[in-house]
């Protein structure tokens, strides 16, 4: 009886532990990510301002274009919530589209360059090495070796032109108008500005995990099975280094978010009449009497922008450290 007793414990125990080996690493970390209240509060906060940007249209009391020269630098009223600006545009309905345009270039930037390019480019690298990793490894280092802020201005400056030129052929020869005030261009120059920085460190990440996880038994087992390279990639080693790319992107969508404000506060990013947040920081910070006076009697003009990129920064931040809490086990 105590030996049948001892055999049942035995099998419960193994029975549990094949359960608790059974749960992969994506989904442990996504049960331990709902316990944190931190982390859960920034995703709450994080959502409601993207639903926001998104939903702009349905969202935003006037047109953003919309002005009043009669009522030009206004304060807080019950039709304009944060007043108005130099040209009577209601600031509110600004700030609720000039969120949108920043979503719009963390999503875009956030899927062109870090996962598409930087996780592709990272896979091939770390599972193919040789030449493919040599190549692309010394690509990546020669962009990264110019300064970066430096070579986004460069880029953005140098492709405007040649962007809205074409766009603007696009709609003599097809008839259809407004691509280049849609924001469309603007989105194109920004992205694409972005995208020869914003690849090397996610490569770089994705790169050192699979040559890490390249080595293990289930790896070595699958290439013997004769499974396929993009079988083992996308099957095998992908859903292993997942967390890693899940932290890398959280802190890579604050820092695009900062840098497309900052493009835009030096009129290299979002033109107007599109609103955006640094467009509106560089409207209430220009030189001149007049900018001193705005911020002195209406400094709620410059201090809701700035306070929309400073929740997105600092949420991004704050849900990084805690994915990297998660999916980290040297820093439990």
């Amino acid at each position: 009886m105590c030996f049948l007793t001892q055999g049942l414990g035995i099998a419960m125990t193994i029975n549990k532990d094949q359960k608790s080996t059974s749960i992969s690493p994506f989904r442990h970390g996504l049960n331990s990510l709902l316990r944190k209240r931190v982390a859960m509060s920034v995703i709450i906060v994080l959502l409601i301002v993207y639903v926001v940007g998104l939903f702009a249209p349905l969202i935003a009391p006037y047109s953003y274009s919309e002005t009043d020269l009669m009522n030009t630098q206004s304060g807080p009223t019950w039709d304009h919530i944060f007043g108005t600006d130099r040209l009577g545009r209601d600031i509110f309905t600004r700030i609720i589209w000039g969120i949108q345009t920043t979503v719009i270039i963390t999503i875009v930037g956030l899927i062109t360059g870090s996962l598409i390019l930087g996780v592709s480019l990272g896979l091939v690298a770390g599972y193919f090495r040789g030449k493919a990793d040599a190549f692309i490894t010394r690509t990546g280092e020669v962009l990264a070796a110019f300064p970066d802020i430096l070579l986004i201005i460069i880029l953005a400056a140098t492709l405007r032109p040649r962007i809205v030129d074409f766009a603007r052929s696009i709609e003599d020869s097809s008839g259809i108008n407004g691509i280049v005030s849609s924001g469309i261009v603007d989105f194109a120059v920004i992205g694409i500005a972005l995208l020869p920085l914003s690849w090397f460190g996610m490569m770089r990440l994705v790169r050192g995990q699979v040559l890490s996880v390249g080595q293990r038994e289930y790896v070595q087992a699958a290439r013997i099975a004769g499974a396929s390279n993009l079988r083992i990639l996308f099957r095998h080693i992908l859903p292993n280094v997942i967390g890693p790319i899940i932290v890398s992107a959280s802190f890579g969508l604050g820092a695009v978010a900062g840098t497309e404000v900052f493009l835009s506060f030096l009129g290299l990013g979002v033109q107007p009449p599109h609103p955006s947040l640094g467009i509106m920081i560089a409207d209430v910070t220009g030189r001149g009497s007049s900018s001193v006076s705005v911020l002195t009697n209406h400094p709620e003009q410059i201090l809701a922008p700035i306070a929309i990129v400073w929740i997105l920064i600092f949420c991004w931040n704050l849900l990084g450290d805690a994915l990297t809490d998660i999916f980290n086990p040297r820093s439990k």
